[in-house]
């Protein structure tokens, strides 16, 4: 007698009849159906918002077999078809003549302009089709020319305020729905593919502008369409969302995602984290890391989250976090009971910005003390910052401005009032 076997997990290239055992105990919880399904600007219904699962369901109302979901979705995602319902040639012509007045493969946005760096990396602009605006992605080649990093957004500014961040100085003018942001990987992916001996896109990172957890419904459904190994099938260690913190919303994503977490901590005291993150104010480190020790670290983890590390990212900002103090309490945040790694980031200036970057000797001395005290630490490399397409460094805030006043500067500790300006 043939046992059942429990389906892969979102994301899992394990596709043969026999188990998988990493998905026999990795497999989160199962997401729930949209309250109402994801509408274009005409009223169709937007496909690239539905995560299979929601697909099914819609046709199966619709009176269609349950295999057409798989085959729709593999003809959006996969094929690289584009958005031409008529082009998807692996579904018949009778169920495209009955989908066409009913359905929109577009993403409500237009990629607008590509803006080449000295390194290769590439600025994307967007532009919204739904209301206006430009939102930004980055495609960042390796040095190796072996795997394609794609970083995207998730709303246009962002309302978590962070003082070096230029894309904070916009505040939240949307959120970006599923369909615009998987609509950036595809376009990406396409235009990738129309260049001859194109690489392939390796990583997906949210670290564009937003934060991406303040949108946690659309982000959620566009993480789990990237991983369904029916469409892109990204492997969930291809995968990172980035947050500055909102504990909730880490809870919910650690559980119903399994794609990799990165934390921007960007402090090692709450001195100077609610300054430079006001999002600390609300959520202060020891919930934070308690939070992280509890869902990545210890036996009341989700099962599929037991084996999987938190990525730390930290700004380094002259005389601001970069002590040696600041170093030494990084390693304790590092070696308290969280799995993690630490990813140091050089600061990347932009205009009107008070911060300057700490000194390559203040990076490598941050790195070198971490490797010695055992923890998995590394440099990232900044990559298109003569076109403001590095960390930190996108969206337009002179152009915010013209559509509500930005955020304001936060007051800094008195000890540090002097890298005020």
């Amino acid at each position: 007698m043939l046992r059942a076997l429990r389906p892969a997990a979102a994301g899992c290239r394990r596709l043969s009849r026999r188990r998988c055992t990493r998905c026999a105990v990795s497999e989160p919880a199962a997401p729930p159906l949209p309250a109402s399904l994801p509408r274009s600007v005409d009223g169709r219904v937007s496909l690239l918002g539905l995560r299979r699962s929601a697909l099914a369901g819609w046709l199966g109302e619709m009176g269609e077999a349950p295999s057409r979901a798989p085959q729709l979705f593999a003809e959006l995602y996969r094929n690289a078809a584009g958005d031409d319902l008529q082009a998807f040639t692996a579904v018949s012509a009778s169920f495209r003549a009955r989908l066409a007045p009913l359905v929109d493969c577009r993403a409500d946005l237009r990629l607008s302009e590509v803006v080449a760096a000295a390194d290769g990396t590439r600025k994307l602009l967007f532009t919204l089709t739904d209301g206006g605006g430009t939102v930004e992605a980055v495609l960042i080649p390796a040095r190796n020319g072996s795997r394609t990093t794609l970083c995207v957004s998730s709303q246009l500014g962002c309302a978590m305020n962070c003082q070096f961040c230029a894309t904070a100085r916009m505040g939240l003018r949307r959120n970006l729905s599923a369909a615009q942001i998987v609509g950036q990987v595809l376009a990406a992916k396409r235009l990738l593919l129309s260049e001859r001996g194109g690489a392939s896109i390796g990583n997906v990172v949210f670290m564009g502008m937003g934060e991406p957890l303040h949108n946690a419904d659309e982000v959620l459904t566009a993480v789990d369409i990237l991983l369904d190994n029916t469409g892109l099938a990204f492997s969930h260690n291809r995968v990172t969302v980035s947050t500055s913190g909102l504990v909730p919303a880490i809870r919910r994503f650690v559980t119903e995602s399994s794609a990799s977490l990165a934390v921007s901590l960007n402090a090692t005291t709450d001195e100077v984290r609610s300054w430079i993150m006001p999002v600390n104010r609300k959520h202060d480190l020891a919930e934070l890391l308690g939070t992280l020790r509890e869902l990545y670290g210890s036996e009341v983890a989700p099962p599929h989250r037991r084996r999987d590390s938190v990525f730390f990212e930290y700004v380094l900002l002259q005389g601001v976090n970069d002590s040696d103090d600041d170093a030494h309490r990084l390693v304790e945040i590092a070696r308290s009971g969280i799995p993690c790694k630490v990813n140091l980031i050089s600061f990347n200036a932009h205009q009107g910005t008070q911060f300057k970057p700490s000194s390559q000797a203040r990076l490598l001395f941050f790195r070198d003390t971490l490797a010695k005290a055992g923890v998995t630490a590394t440099i990232r490399e900044s990559r298109g910052d003569d076109q403001m397409a590095a960390c930190g460094q996108l969206g337009k805030p002179e152009e915010a401005a013209l559509w509500k006043p930005q955020p304001p500067r936060m007051k800094p500790p008195a000890r540090l009032r002097e890298t005020e300006q």
